[in-house]
């Protein structure tokens, strides 16, 4: 992924500059091999997905009805204990979510105050993220819920160009999009959703997780390890799978918390801190993503003070010493 050259400012502008930990070049736009790109990602293999938000109080998936940000109040934030986690457990990139359905957003946006530098913790998380990635030499790839519940019809297509604009215009190179497509399209097709995300970084891949197919990595929420000829290995896109052809990778992603059918993306409650899917299922589904060669997202989410679960830890070490051995 390249990025502008380097501008040279006033000294009062570039001392404000400063201030903020984000990158704030526009990525050039020149055209990508995307066989390579492709290529490229396949070599991660396996990942963090992280989900932390207001879910994370509320022993609930999707948290409705919050009317103060004082509800995300977490008494830490150890995005280096994230990073470090996952490189132990021999993972290649996080991913990181930005903005659940609920609209809070986990970075310093300008769209709206209903962001996490509002709330109590006064934390932009994915600077944060970005710079344990940076530190640990993993890659970033970012979550984004399409639909806002605080948008008119959880649609708004102007604040989402301009929210995913500076996602990739601000944290340096990303990986890929996972979007959300459960609260709607969010106003903007996913067709104009991808082509505006190219815009600002063509070699970063999007994908959805179901509606209208589009992008170039078809996403696996639920899936498993499958070759990209194989739709049903998608998961909840299954069905879109099908029809699409333009897809260059296959993703898949599930939770370690799988204390019900389908599991917990979000931490929830202290009665399950010990439940957790066992080493030899990750150990598994890794070798199956080496074999057809998917990239593996597997989400760990943080617990109320900003740290993953013990269990999870052990887990992920435990993993990190088999695939190396």
């Amino acid at each position: 992924m390249r990025f502008s050259k380097r501008l040279y400012l006033p000294i009062p502008l570039m001392c404000l500059l400063a201030a903020f930990p984000v990158l704030s070049q526009e990525p050039e736009t020149e055209p990508v091999d995307l066989e390579n790109r492709a290529a490229e990602l396949k070599e991660l293999r396996f990942g963090m997905f992280i989900c932390w938000s207001f879910s994370t109080f509320s022993n609930v998936e999707w948290t409705r009805s919050v009317k103060s940000l004082d509800w995300f109040n977490p008494t830490g934030c150890d995005t280096d204990q994230w990073a470090q986690t996952a490189k132990d457990a021999g993972m290649g990139y996080i991913l990181f979510l930005t903005k659940h359905h609920d609209g809070f957003c986990l970075w310093d946006t300008g769209t709206t105050e209903w962001k996490v530098t509002n709330s109590p913790l006064k934390t932009d998380v994915l600077a944060a993220v970005r710079r344990s990635c940076d530190k640990y030499g993993l890659k970033l790839a970012l979550y984004f819920s399409e639909g806002d519940w605080t948008w008119p019809d959880m649609k708004d297509p102007e604040k989402k160009k301009a929210q995913i604009r500076e996602l990739l215009t601000r944290y340096g190179p990303i990986e890929y999009l996972w979007f959300d497509h459960a609260q709607t399209d969010g106003g903007l097709s996913h067709a104009e959703t991808t082509a505006w995300a190219k815009r600002f970084q063509p070699g970063c891949f999007v994908g959805f997780n179901h509606g209208e197919p589009a992008g170039d990595i078809r996403l696996g929420e639920m899936g498993r390890p499958g070759p990209l000829e194989d739709p049903s290995a998608a998961g909840y896109g299954a069905e879109a799978a099908k029809s699409y052809q333009e897809y260059r990778l296959a993703e898949f992603t599930y939770p370690i918390l799988r204390g019900s059918e389908s599991g917990r993306w979000f931490y929830t409650m202290p009665e399950w801190d010990e439940v957790c899917i066992p080493v030899e299922a990750i150990v598994e589904h890794y070798r199956g993503a080496k074999k057809y060669g998917n990239i593996y997202s597997l989400n760990v989410a943080p617990m109320r003070n900003g740290k993953l679960r013990p269990i999870d830890v052990k887990t992920l070490r435990e993993v990190g010493k088999r695939i190396r051995r």
